[in-house]
């Protein structure tokens, strides 16, 4: 965890670049593919997805070594050919896990996150799950363990597969001309993030485009059906740890309100987005049926409001860069408690822009809880080790418990369009 908490100090700062090019591309050239809160909103997700993975919050029910050492055939030298083998074998993995997530109502919601912002740019592709924290991808990696792929290699190359994705998701580049056929193309991964209805479940591969052309899922973007993109049930928050339970809670709500004994079971594992009979009269759920037609979520937000926005947006990545930085001098106790200041912080900032009435009124605990946990629960080791930090954090806290304040007394003054409650 420590060298992956390494390696995304180096990354972050990339993927920002890369995203502030897009952004300045697409305000000159007026093809402007970002909007302010989706953009915190995907920002915000991708932060949630750094700490699940650095704090290794996940389950192992079938590990690779395991599988490894069950199965393995070959022992192939280490080489350019068995990194070649590996990265292959990786990316087949991950074509059939991604399949799986699309296909099946509970895994679907490891991956709806990724799926729910209705833009499509870079920043969309930091929306990655903290839901899935039952590992169980090693069973995809029966191939590489076949050949004897070792297990720092797998570790090694898993990364590099992942952030090499990242590069596709934007509008401003066009199709390819022969790269169409031996790589995923942001033309095909276009397809892929839209809810038209020749697109859904489309082209799922994730570096080579084979596996979708062998396996009877490759389409073509076609210049007579732009893509329109989300989720067909809109999550309809900014929230990102809202988005990542919302379909499982769905299913819950289903399997628990349905009155036939064998869909409260098998409704886990039917096709993503199957409801029992008796349910869907009763309790309707806000269903696209024609993408071309459908309203962005968009709440009206005052100027005041997006200051504090970016706010806490900033703050919070003081938090995650302390973080990342000290990962290696924190003890387990003080990155937990971090971890969780940085996840409640989240929550709390993104249910103000969403104009919860709540909203508010959570933020002043949290500030509050945020202050006492930092000076007292983690026994004065950052008062004694970074007291400029902790003081730069206390700041925040304060700021906000204010911020705080004056949205509740003044809301009418502050805010447009403060609703009671967005459902």
């Amino acid at each position: 965890m420590e060298t992956y908490a390494s390696i995304l100090l180096w990354v972050l700062p990339v993927f920002m670049v890369m995203m502030t090019f897009e952004m300045l591309y697409g305000h000159f050239t007026n093809k402007q593919t970002y909007s302010f809160m989706d953009t915190l909103s995907s920002l915000s997700s991708g932060i949630t997805n750094v700490l699940k993975d650095s704090l290794g919050l996940v389950v192992v029910i079938l590990s690779y070594p395991y599988i490894l050492d069950s199965i393995a055939f070959f022992d192939l030298e280490s080489s350019v050919l068995l990194y070649i083998v590996a990265f292959i074998c990786i990316d087949f993995a991950s074509y059939w896990n991604h399949r799986l997530n699309h296909k099946v109502n509970i895994f679907w919601n490891r991956h709806v996150i990724h799926h729910s912002s209705e833009e499509f740019n870079l920043a969309c592709a930091l929306r990655q799950s903290i839901s899935a924290w039952i590992g169980f991808g090693a069973l995809f990696l029966i191939p590489a363990a076949f050949f004897g792929v070792p297990p720092e290699i797998i570790a090694f190359l898993a990364p590099l597969h992942l952030f090499s994705q990242f590069w596709y998701h934007t509008q401003h580049i066009g199709k390819l001309g022969f790269l169409e056929y031996i790589i995923v193309t942001p033309s095909q991964h276009r397809v892929h993030h839209a809810i038209n209805p020749i697109y859904i479940d489309k082209n799922l591969s994730a570096i080579f485009c084979i596996w979708d052309r062998v396996f009877g899922t490759f389409q073509e973007e076609l210049d007579d059906e732009p893509p329109v993109y989300g989720v067909l049930k809109p999550v309809n928050t900014w929230n990102p740890l809202l988005i990542n339970f919302q379909h499982a809670f769905y299913v819950i709500q289903d399997a628990y309100n349905t009155t036939n004994f064998k869909d409260k079971f098998r409704i886990w594992f039917m096709p993503t987005g199957w409801r029992p009979k008796d349910v869907i009269d009763k309790f309707p759920r806000n269903i696209i049926n024609d993408p071309q037609t459908r309203s962005k979520y968009s709440p009206d937000y005052s100027l005041f409001l997006k200051f504090v926005a970016v706010f806490h947006f900033v703050s919070i990545n003081f938090l995650v860069y302390f973080f990342l930085i000290n990962f290696s001098l924190m003890g387990d106790d003080l990155k937990f408690l971090i971890g969780i200041l940085i996840f409640v912080s989240v929550f709390g900032f993104t249910s103000l822009l969403d104009l919860h009435k709540w909203a508010p009124y959570f933020e002043m605990i949290r500030s509050f809880l945020s202050i006492f946990a930092l000076y007292y629960i983690n026994d004065q080791f950052l008062l004694t080790n970074y007291n400029l930090e902790l003081s730069l954090m206390t700041l925040y806290f304060v700021l906000s418990i204010l911020i705080s304040i004056i949205i509740i007394f003044y809301k009418n003054h502050v805010l447009i369009g403060f609703k009671n409650e967005i459902t």
